[in-house]
């Protein structure tokens, strides 16, 4: 919604050019609510939950002369449906800084004395095993042990995108199995109260979640879906056409962290935020460099080489990283790399 205003702001449009619907579920209403919008006369549909997908494509079929923009899919390119698009964010960058902020966290506590440097474990509260949340933990992993490096991560899920219940429940259960650091890719403030409850210092998703933590909630990993709206909305103007797959992330404002909590970090933590970010920015920093993570012992150019398992990653591995969302621009990343454990409920 603020991705949209922000949008309205910069292409000079009057709200009666924009017609939005909420609570849309991700079932037939789906296409209904998309039909009804190009019925009304709108000539581009934006939905944003992942199972909106097959519905927009649905509709996108049925009006060829409407455009059709949907967030985190990944079947825009396959369908071969001209009209059909997907968006997401190199959110990996902003969760790969937040990491940074969390490992200088487990560091400070270390030169505090309060656990070992081998005793540096955090703890990741995710929805569902879904490559985009796989991406996502190893990304934020991946930046606390940049600078924390004997730091380990045990994973749970809720198997739901925003049950705040569930979220408080994983969190207690993994601080009880030892995390000194919590995050998320959870939608609630679910997990930040727990931790502020146990005192546990936390990584966001979303939004600033100081409200609700304020001793111990760090930074949150963010996303501004301004410059997708923006960018689709004056192609639209233009009569330009709208790019099969899009994501963008430092470079163009996608993504961030919220503001630092000074009453939390560690210090020294800004400066160091600073300084990733440029290299994301000037692209001298790769989150998913080949040579900081192993697979069962093995880097991703031996598995490919060697194991026909592993394959289908050979588009992605080139040039020493994984370019992520670069072929299509849902998130592809879903190995397990060594330093994480996945806990999946039967």
């Amino acid at each position: 919604m603020k991705g949209i205003q922000e949008m309205k702001t910069k292409l000079g449009l009057s709200d009666s050019q924009i017609i939005e619907k909420t609570h849309i579920k991700e079932d037939q209403s789906c296409y209904e609510a998309a039909a009804d919008l190009a019925d009304q006369g709108c000539t581009i549909i934006f939905a944003n939950s992942f199972g909106h997908e097959k519905f927009m494509m649905q509709a996108a079929k049925e009006f060829p002369n409407v455009q059709f923009c949907h967030a985190t899919g990944f079947q825009a390119k396959s369908s071969g449906i001209a009209n059909m698009h997907n968006y997401f964010t190199a959110v990996y960058e902003s969760r790969f800084v937040s990491g940074v902020v969390a490992g200088l966290k487990l560091n400070e506590m270390i030169a505090a004395g309060k656990f070992t440097k081998d005793q540096a474990k955090m703890g990741y509260v995710g929805a569902f095993n879904y490559a985009e949340v796989v991406s996502g933990y190893t990304s934020f992993y991946l930046g606390a042990k940049s600078v924390c490096p004997t730091v380990t991560m045990e994973v749970q899920y809720t198997s739901s995108w925003a049950d705040m219940t569930a979220e408080k429940e994983v969190a207690t259960q993994l601080i009880a199995n030892g995390a000194k650091l919590i995050s998320q890719h959870a939608d609630t403030t679910g997990a930040p109260t727990a931790c502020e409850k146990a005192g546990v210092p936390n990584v966001g998703y979303n939004v600033d979640m100081t409200s609700v933590a304020p001793k111990t909630a760090l930074t949150s990993a963010t996303i501004n879906w301004g410059p997708y709206y923006t960018y689709a909305v004056d192609c639209i103007i233009k009569g330009d056409k709208i790019s099969t797959d899009w994501c963008k992330g430092y470079v163009d404002g996608a993504v961030a962290i919220s503001k630092l909590n000074d009453a939390a970090v560690a210090k020294g933590t800004a400066e160091k935020v600073a300084e990733v970010e440029a290299a994301l920015k000037a692209g001298t920093l790769h989150v998913f460099k080949t040579d900081t993570f192993t697979v069962g012992g093995k880097t991703m150019e031996d598995l490919i080489a060697n194991n026909k398992d592993f394959a289908k990653y050979s588009a992605n591995v080139k040039d020493g990283y994984f370019h992520e969302s670069e072929v299509i621009s849902a998130p592809a990343f879903d190995l397990r790399i060594d330093g994480i454990k996945e806990l999946i409920k039967k």
